[in-house]
């Protein structure tokens, strides 16, 4: 067996400050874009990884979830709970940097951690906790 991480798959209020974030500002290129209004699904990925890729999609629009799991997804993605991914950057310090000055809100700068990476923190226009590690 010959597994590959594919995509992953993060929720999104505003599709269009999602985009703005992930093509922008982290400079990952939009692959798909289908829906409209806030019923988009966008997939996005880094342009020299095609075969890795992050759906960004509305929250809680399966049919199968009941008003309070939509309730409790809605309150998580509020207070920054609910989804994140980790990235590396083999510029840690200036990819800080140019995240911050677009305005995303810093959640923590730069720091080595005591379990051995150095990594930043910031969150998307949904919420979401993207990490940014160090990587050599």
């Amino acid at each position: 067996m010959n597994l590959t991480i594919h995509t992953t798959v993060l929720p999104h209020e505003d599709p269009d400050a999602s985009v703005a974030f992930y093509r922008d500002v982290l400079g990952f290129e939009v692959r798909t874009d289908v829906g409209s209004g806030t019923m988009r699904w966008i997939t996005v990925g880094p342009v020299d990884q095609p075969g890795t890729s992050i759906l960004l999609g509305p929250p809680a629009v399966d049919p199968g979830i009941t008003d309070a799991e939509r309730q409790m997804i809605t309150d998580m993605m509020a207070k920054g709970t609910y989804g994140w991914i980790l990235l590396a950057s083999d510029d840690l310090d200036a990819t800080f940097d140019a995240v911050q000055a677009s305005g995303a809100e810093v959640v923590q700068e730069p720091i080595d951690q005591p379990y051995g990476l150095r990594d930043c923190a910031f969150r998307d226009p949904a919420g979401n906790m993207v990490r940014i590690r160090a990587v050599a």
